[in-house]
């Protein structure tokens, strides 16, 4: 281990333990870690899920399940916080000890407006009122728009990047000397996840605060660290500063998850010659109905603008593009999730438009499309068992159940997971496991085309690689079309043979992916090369010849 700093630790943590139940596949999560925060710092814990990331900071706030067993020290302000009495850690946790959640949706109430969940931190901690100007005061530096009415705005009608916007002004309503961030960039776009480093950056300055960072991405850890700490199963395998470990890593493992890392590279095209289209969308529009504000005038907001687009058989087309930009609506259209207002989508075989077709017209053709949704949160069925969601398909279209059995277990080993999982709910596993079992669900029918819809925004770097390299294996295998929506460029560089941008609803750039991402001819194309995390520095130690 390097020596990183003389000074006094913020908080020391000195054997940290957690004991998992037994017949895990493991038996501790955390095992015997030793790890120093200094205040001023931003130290980074990288590994991939199920490494012991998350429960080190969940041990450090004092949230770990309570079956689970905590051993060893965590030293704050002369206090060991392991044992700590419940109601000293909720004094704690939140004023001296700030916490930002990888999923800002599934931690904000959905019935609560973000001010009162704001004001909720001020009254928990005994902060005399009023508190009306200090939380529009904290939303507003938070650069979110118009605070005054955004504070009586409910989660739901806010976007990704604000609801997280919203996590980190509440996780430093009141100064506190360290912050966890938990994944705070996971599935945003390239641009809104630069602002939020940039934000968490200037806050830490400004507090001269500690921040621990826990992240799968080694561009965030470019992009914002000082220090960085690898973890493997549970133990810490490297740690060090940020430019010695990226420069030099010494454990195999570090290795492995930056070679893992996408590069932004040109990828030599698999499209095959002459292949015949696949789908084809022509001048597709759709408008939603909106308020200018939150209380003002009803008006119609463009979501998708004349898109015109087309897909060979076997061919990647990657649709690039910040939060809002219509990607995630053109999809949902494609597959007819959404009605569009007009244009028309045609897939290879069927004579009509697929968008004047009515529900049973569509049946039969539900088997040759399929969907990977971003948010495998919300789209797996918390009921069911993972072979209910994953043979769902195979199951009404006549599959056996013995056979959808098998095809269910060869799926899931094909995604990374483990067969005999088919058992267990959605609710036993990480959000990155559960984007995998999504995956799986998709291929089962063996489609012609797959709409991926930030497929791997979620997942670690190594078994994004995995998935990615799955994605191929398939395609080449099955001759199917992906239409791939991703926010990473360096993601799409390494999969699509041809991107297509888009901007506030309009394709404003499409060709091939080494004419888009290496030779842009759009500002905002070159906008969004511009702001992936930590190229300049990625580039130069994984060999990347990103531009």
């Amino acid at each position: 281990m390097n020596a990183i700093t003389t000074t006094q630790p913020l908080v020391s943590i000195e054997g940290l333990t957690i004991g998992l139940p037994f017949g895990g596949d493991r038996a501790r999560a955390v095992d015997a870690i030793d790890l120093s925060v200094h205040r001023g710092r931003v130290l980074c814990v990288v590994g991939e899920s199920g490494s012991g990331k998350s429960m080190t900071a969940h041990a450090i706030m004092g949230l770990v399940p309570r079956p689970l067993k905590v051993d060893g020290m965590i030293r704050y302000g002369g206090e060991n916080l392991v044992g700590m009495p419940a109601a000293r850690h909720r004094r704690i946790r939140g004023s001296r000890i700030g916490m930002v959640f990888q999923e800002p949706m599934a931690a904000l109430n959905p019935v609560m407006k973000v001010g009162k969940q704001i004001e909720e931190v001020f009254r928990f901690h005994g902060v005399p009122g009023p508190h009306d100007a200090r939380i529009v005061a904290l939303l507003e530096q938070m650069g979110l728009p118009e605070p005054e009415l955004l504070r009586h705005a409910y989660p739901f009608r806010l976007s990704g990047g604000q609801r997280q916007r919203v996590m980190i002004a509440m996780a430093l309503a009141l100064d506190p000397d360290l912050l966890i961030a938990d994944e705070p960039t996971t599935a945003l776009d390239v641009t809104t996840q630069k602002q939020i480093l940039a934000l968490l950056k200037t806050a830490q300055a400004e507090r001269d605060m500690a921040i621990v960072l826990i992240t799968h991405d080694f561009g965030v850890v470019a992009e914002i660290g000082d220090e960085v700490a690898v973890m493997q199963h549970g133990r810490i395998v490297e740690r060090g500063l940020v430019s010695e470990v990226l420069g030099n890593p010494q454990h195999d493992y570090t290795r492995t998850l930056l070679a893992a890392v996408p590069r932004l590279e040109p990828n030599p095209s698999t499209k095959p010659a002459g292949a015949e289209t696949l789908l084809s969308a022509d001048r597709v529009t759709k408008v939603y109905a909106s308020r200018s504000g939150f209380f003002g005038p009803r008006r119609e907001v463009p979501a998708v603008t004349d898109a015109t687009l087309s897909l060979a058989r076997g061919e990647t087309l990657g649709i690039v593009g910040e939060s809002g930009s219509g990607k995630s609506t053109l999809a949902r259209i494609i597959v007819r999730l959404l009605t569009a207002d007009s244009g028309e989508v045609r897939l290879a075989g069927v004579e009509r438009n697929l968008l004047e077709l009515g529900h049973r017209e569509l049946a039969p053709l539900r088997r040759r499309v399929q969907m990977v949704f971003q948010d495998p949160f919300a789209s797996l069925n918390p009921r069911r068992t993972v072979f209910e969601i994953v043979a769902q398909g195979l199951l009404a279209h006549g599959t056996g159940r013995r056979e959808a059995r098998r095809r269910v277990e060869e799926l899931l080993d094909l995604v990374a997971l483990d067969p005999a999982v088919a058992d267990r709910y959605p609710n036993a596993f990480s959000g990155g496991q559960r984007q995998r079992i999504g995956i799986a669900r998709a291929l089962a029918l063996e489609p012609d085309l797959i709409v991926a819809d930030e497929p791997v925004s979620a997942l670690d770097v190594s078994i994004q690689a995995r998935v990615l390299k799955l994605f191929s294996d398939i395609q080449h295998r099955l001759g199917i079309g992906l239409l791939f929506i991703t926010h990473d460029l360096r993601v799409a560089a390494q999969v699509c043979d041809c991107v297509a941008v888009m901007q506030r609803g309009r394709i404003v750039e499409m060709g091939t992916s080494e004419q888009v991402l290496f030779e842009p001819r759009h500002d905002y194309t070159q906008l969004l090369i511009d702001s992936i995390p930590g190229r300049g520095m990625l580039s130069a130690h994984t060999g990347s010849r990103a531009k």
